[in-house]
């Protein structure tokens, strides 16, 4: 009889891994998924990273460093197949929980992550359709969708800021269409 029984909806997970191995890591999975064709099993893998401004020697410098260093972030049906491909990926040293169980993120872990947002809004826009955006510092702006993040609700806009198209991440609800 199998540990890990399929579950109808997907979960995400924390992987613990070597240090400095969380891309290398996040590419290995990703992989293994391609090769077997496991994307039904196996959503997405995620190193969480943010952008930060440091000042060295007087020289203004954005950085993009890893939120959870050591960490991986999987989104998976928790599955025998899904649990040993996981475990097995070189660089991984154990799923986070209680001995060798792992337990999935919360709603509120994941709502305080990013990952999702607390409401779902209906979204039929497009990359490459041009909006307005309603609110903020750039608001009246105009700008044409690069890319559409339906997990975090965001969408990246490209708007042209001193001569020059700037990405900027926006919600749902913060464009309309023109």
């Amino acid at each position: 009889m199998s540990e890990y029984t399929q579950q109808s909806e997907a979960m995400w997970y924390v992987v613990h891994t070597y240090s400095g191995y969380e891309n290398k890591v996040m590419a290995n999975i990703e992989k293994i998924v391609e090769t077997r064709g496991m994307h039904d099993q196996i959503l997405e893998v995620s190193v969480p990273t943010q952008n930060v401004v440091e000042v060295k020697n007087g020289v203004r410098k954005t950085v993009n460093r890893k939120v959870f260093p050591g960490y991986v972030l999987v989104h998976m049906h928790m599955n025998d197949e899904t649990w040993y491909v996981v475990r097995n990926t070189r660089g991984v040293t154990s799923f986070v929980g209680p001995g060798s169980k792992p337990v999935p993120l919360t709603e509120e872990e994941l709502h305080t992550m990013g990952l999702i947002s607390a409401e779902t809004v209906n979204f039929d826009f497009e990359v490459g359709e041009v909006v307005r955006i309603m609110a903020g510092s750039f608001e009246d702006s105009t700008g044409s969708i690069q890319e559409v993040n339906h997990q975090r609700q965001t969408v990246t806009v490209a708007l042209s800021i001193f001569g020059r198209e700037t990405p900027v991440e926006l919600e749902f609800t913060e464009i309309e269409r023109l």
